[in-house]
């Protein structure tokens, strides 16, 4: 590049911070190198001098100055995904509603939201392969525990990101859960208000975390409050229930169904034992995040129903509850 250069922001940029502007555009181009020129003003925003950590807007004009032809490169598509075409395929499979700002996946039992240790698949990990087309690589804007599936929401720019994340905050979303409990929970419809804290110690080696209840006031407890309902059950050994957290802290529905002494099946970790029946029950959690509706970046409401996950279908149909059930029930609430 010969002489300056100036470029505007696209929509889907909105929000970068300056020098992953650059990273994108100009791959080339050393960070040394980048505060150097932004230091001594040759690069600016709207004629105006910035910092690495600027945030951009759409519209704004960048000022580029003459790079050399390595730092000059630049990106006009993607980069090619490193991933293979398994997990691509996998990944991709997984889609239930795609539009300009959100993907909504229907993460499956077993996969984790993000990476760490032990972890070797994760959707974090594979956001790459949704690009569609795209600059930006896709954000994850909530998360699900590695043994829930359900719906899943992935922002595919930074302002959609911003506003997904903002709905969430400000508790502008609504989200259903479905659960099988091990007994049936009384009585049938209720709210929980139960603080809970993290605590230490557990499992094989005590290296686990378990989040207990707690008083409000002790050391680390946050409030938590669920509302649920029964919406089938067989016999008295367990309950189709519907959960509709209010609050959003780790674990709260597992910990919470087994504060009250009906535990999700298969949660092991907070159920133990109780949380098993015999028979054709697999012994795999039976959580499933099914709905959230929230408020769409572009100002509309957007609502995402997610299928069951195959074992969850099968103790469905084991027990005759209906599937397709579209009834509201938690439709008192809104009264």
């Amino acid at each position: 590049m010969s002489a300056v250069t100036t470029r505007k922001v696209k929509q889907d940029e909105s929000g970068q911070r300056l020098d992953r502007w650059f990273k994108k555009h100009f791959p080339g181009l050393p960070h040394a190198k980048l505060e150097k020129l932004l230091r001594t003003g040759q690069v600016r925003i709207d004629g105006g001098r910035a910092k690495a950590s600027a945030r951009v807007e759409e519209g704004q004009t960048i000022r580029i100055p003459p790079l050399s032809s390595d730092s000059s490169q630049h990106r006009d598509r993607p980069a090619p995904s490193s991933l293979s075409k398994e997990d691509e395929r996998f990944i991709q499979s997984l889609v239930i509603h795609r539009d300009a700002q959100v993907i909504a996946l229907n993460k499956p039992h077993g996969l984790a939201s993000q990476g760490g240790s032990g972890i070797t698949r994760s959707v974090d990990g594979l956001l790459d392969a949704l690009k569609f087309g795209k600059d930006q690589r896709p954000r994850l804007v909530h998360r699900l525990d590695r043994d829930t599936s359900g719906v899943l929401l992935i922002a595919r720019t930074v302002p959609a990101a911003r506003a997904l994340s903002e709905a969430l905050r400000q508790r502008d979303a609504r989200k259903v859960y479905w659960a099988i409990t091990a007994g049936v929970p009384k009585p049938k419809q209720g709210t929980i208000k139960l603080a809970l804290a993290k605590t230490t110690g557990h499992g094989p080696h005590g290296q686990d975390e378990l989040m207990a209840p707690a008083e409000k006031g002790d050391e680390g407890a946050q409030m938590a409050v669920t509302h649920y309902t029964v919406i089938a059950q067989a016999a008295q050994t367990l309950a189709w229930v519907a959960l509709m957290p209010v609050t959003g802290r780790t674990h709260q529905l597992r910990a919470h169904m087994a504060a009250i002494g009906t535990p999700i099946m298969g949660d092991f970790k907070y159920g133990g034992a109780a949380a098993r029946i015999s028979g054709d029950v697999a012994p795999k959690l039976h959580l499933h995040a099914r709905e959230i509706a929230i408020r769409h970046p572009d100002g509309s409401k957007l609502k995402i129903t997610a299928p069951l996950p195959p074992h969850m279908r099968k103790t469905w149909e084991l027990f005759g509850f209906d599937e397709d059930d579209a009834r509201d029930p938690f439709a008192a609430l809104r009264r």
